[in-house]
């Protein structure tokens, strides 16, 4: 039996654009604490090898603390690592993986073309190869076969099945390899064990979100070659994405709607809330709801995309600035009824002129 750690896409260094400076500045410690965890999870699992599919770092322009952080954290793992450079992290002179700092356990592939390391006493092959551009047009697998020799072969890659760009990879081209099991990285999410052929073949997923393009949960890969092959996740993020969706159509208040569908467990984590539906939000109830809201969570990020209540259109047929501005706010919402930018200025203009400003014509 043969048990690995599968892990890819860390990203470290990452800017976290999307947080205040110093939210984002604690962010990528935290990204550092995340090696431990790595570490931390192969020796828990009792895991013979790691192998780690590209994009350890965000990009070239990295720190060098970053950098020995990761040394130091990979010789500390018990067991051979094995690490393929991805396209935000390829492979080359000046690259951080050609320092003479990596622990002897640490295997890093340099060639765009695979190459295989043996592991006799687990009698197995763990193949790899590195992006050494960032835009790499040809599979690293055309023309790959494992031999047919009854031992365990591994390949870790950085690449994307089905995809035009980014080292692609096709479906045929992994079921032709031969490989027991191919460790991918490129892809943030898990989309679980896959099989093409006799090759099981999966994406990690990144270990860490950095945005509200990478939401719930986030891991690694404990994979075990036993007759056959299966995958569990495990769990490694310091802090989750949520994106929520709070509908305040028919709400007597937009707080009480909101908590009826915020997490209760995301104090540590980053949410965005979309306000949809039907509800007349005024600037000021906005104000509110924020503050209402402020340290629940360690970042919240409010989307107000309710639109103005039908009934409020009846006074659209007045003779004054109010009537006059709704006719021909509900005439642009006619010809582009999916445009909230529309909506929302029918609603806030609606609101100026309830307050005093209106006239009769």
């Amino acid at each position: 039996m043969i048990k690995l750690i599968h892990c890819a896409d860390l990203h470290l260094d990452s800017p976290f654009a999307g947080l205040a400076p110093e939210q984002a500045a604690l962010r990528r410690a935290e990204q550092r604490d995340l090696l431990d965890r790595l570490c931390d999870l192969a020796q828990d699992e009792g895991a013979d090898l790691v192998l780690l599919s590209g994009d350890l770092f965000d990009s070239r322009q990295i720190y060098r603390e970053t950098v020995d952080a990761l040394a130091a954290a990979l010789g500390r793992v018990p067991v051979p690592v094995f690490l393929a450079p991805g396209n935000h992290d390829p492979y080359g002179p000046l690259s951080p993986y050609a320092l003479p700092i990596w622990p002897d356990n640490v295997h890093i592939f340099t060639s765009s073309v695979p190459e295989g390391v043996d592991l006799p006493s687990l009698g197995c092959t763990v193949y790899g190869a590195a992006f050494t551009s960032e835009h790499p047009a040809r599979s690293p697998l055309v023309g790959f076969h494992a031999p047919r020799d009854g031992r365990v072969h591994l390949m870790t890659l950085h690449g994307d099945v089905g995809g035009t760009d980014y080292g692609p990879l096709s479906v045929s081209d992994i079921a032709d390899s031969g490989l027991t099991y191919l460790a991918l990285g490129h892809v943030h999410q898990t989309g679980g064990l896959q099989r093409a052929g006799d090759t099981f073949w999966a994406y990690s997923g990144c270990p860490e979100g950095r945005g509200f393009d990478e939401t719930g949960d986030k891991g690694a890969l404990v994979v075990t070659i036993d007759g056959g092959v299966t995958a569990e996740f495990r769990p490694l993020c310091r802090r989750r994405y949520h994106v929520i969706t709070a509908d305040l159509t028919g709400a007597a208040d937009a707080l009480t709607a909101v908590e009826s569908v915020l997490p209760r467990d995301a104090r540590q984590d980053v949410v965005r809330l979309e306000l949809r539906g039907q509800f007349a939000m005024e600037p000021s109830a906005l104000d509110s709801l924020r503050a209402s809201l402020a340290g629940r969570f360690y970042a919240l990020d409010i989307r107000d995309h309710t639109l103005m209540p039908r009934d409020l259109w009846a006074r659209a047929g007045e003779d004054s600035l109010t009537g006059l501005f709704l006719r021909a706010m509900q005439e642009r919402c006619a010809r582009e009824p999916d445009n909230e930018v529309f909506q929302q200025a029918a609603r806030f203009g609606l609101i100026a002129l309830e307050r005093g400003e209106d006239v009769s014509l």
